[in-house]
């Protein structure tokens, strides 16, 4: 028997899911990157130049499970090829600052014009309209605006006046950025599905970063939070959730939220009858102190060992490597290494059709000729008009 033809995609729960995404940096590719490890067949667009980034593609894990063409869209033909993808796609992705896809001839109208049912996503960081949204942006600033960075104190004594700690890219991009792109992709999906009629998605990283401070907000409106940040119960105001030197300059994290395991945090950690309760916030000060004497008195993996088993509710602040071999990481294969580079494995995970790494990233044209034959385009793969 022949084997099947390579169609990009694989047996996740989005199998049978065609993609388009227009190369871009950031949150784009991740959202696109995490509809092919569900299954979907994820056509990248890239464009003649090199990425702006200069990743090396086996290092780009954005770029897995994906298949590249490439199309100069100030060609005459260029716009046309796209507009052909996009007529025999689910989804598009593109993230360029707004306008900049219909001057190309590539916008939403054009799009649907050719496929109704097709889901247009937008990848902004300000959104389509409003007065910042021609602006430049990245992550740090979208997340300033919208009052999430501000939540995030480092670990220090003057956490309440510091400048707020950064995590990375983390907050904005992929969190409020990609997640929120990939949930309102595939919600108008089933709507398209169900009624044939597409539509444009407007994800805004600024939007996103908002609604992930929904529950904060409620407790901010009932009195239950304060506006400043490393003074609430969740944001290290607490001693008992917070983060802590070792002796070696490791670090532990405590979350003993719940009485009963702060109990077994104090216990293991030897507080002592005359430690401050729990709850007796005039001397928070003065419990931060003796659990920052105990951890300091003894290095990172002694306290591991300490903390091994109970529900302490106290693990340590672990490095990217670090976290490649922890053993419940490991025994569930939360990380896994493909031809060289460790990165973690698709999430979440399903019983019925899991997902799965079925490509290495993408070289930019490397899959021209199969995506034309398999897509319908055969003018992918036909040289350019002088």
């Amino acid at each position: 028997m022949a084997p099947e033809p390579d169609n990009g995609g694989g047996g996740g729960p989005l199998s049978g899911v065609r993609v388009v995404e227009l190369a871009g940096i950031g949150p784009g590719p991740f959202a696109a990157m995490l509809l092919g490890d569900l299954g979907a067949d994820v056509v990248r667009v890239d464009r003649p130049e090199p990425s702006p980034l200069g990743i090396d593609p086996p290092y780009d894990v954005a770029g897995r499970n994906k298949r590249s063409v490439v199309v100069d869209l100030k060609s005459p033909e260029g716009p046309g090829l796209v507009l052909d993808l996009a007529a025999r796609a689910d989804l598009l992705i593109e993230g360029y600052r707004p306008g900049v896809a219909e001057r190309l001839g590539v916008g939403p109208e054009a799009c649907l014009a050719r496929n109704p049912a097709l889901v247009y996503g937008r990848m902004t960081g300000w959104g389509q309209h409003g007065p910042l949204a021609a602006r430049a942006g990245h992550d740090i600033g979208y997340t300033a605006v919208s009052g999430a960075l501000g939540l995030v104190a480092p670990p220090a004594a003057d956490a309440a006046e510091g400048p707020p700690a950064l995590p990375a890219n983390l907050l904005g991009d992929y969190a409020g950025g990609s997640l929120y792109l990939v949930v309102g992709l595939l919600a108008a999906l089933h709507h398209a599905r169900a009624t044939g009629a597409g539509q444009v998605v407007d994800a805004a990283i600024v939007d996103g970063a908002a609604h992930l401070t929904a529950v904060l907000q409620g407790l901010l409106a009932g009195g239950r939070w304060q506006d400043r940040r490393g003074v609430n119960l969740l944001d290290g105001g607490a001693p008992f959730y917070a983060v802590y030197p070792a002796a070696d300059g490791g670090h532990l994290a405590v979350g003993a939220l719940e009485p009963r395991f702060y109990a077994e945090f104090a216990r293991l950690l030897e507080l002592g009858p005359d430690a401050p309760g729990q709850w007796e916030t005039a001397r928070w000060p003065e419990l931060r102190a003796r659990i920052a004497a105990r951890f300091a008195d003894r290095p990172r993996a002694d306290w591991e060992a300490v903390f091994a088993g109970s529900d302490a509710c106290v693990e340590p602040v672990l490095t990217m490597r670090q976290a490649h071999v922890h053993p419940h990481l490991a025994s569930r294969a939360t990380y896994v290494e493909v031809d060289g580079v460790t990165q973690p494995a698709p999430a979440p995970r399903f019983s019925a059709t899991p997902g799965a790494l079925r490509r290495p990233p993408a070289r930019p044209g490397a899959d021209t000729a199969g995506v034309a034959a398999d897509w319908g385009v055969p003018g992918l793969a036909a040289p350019p008009t002088a």
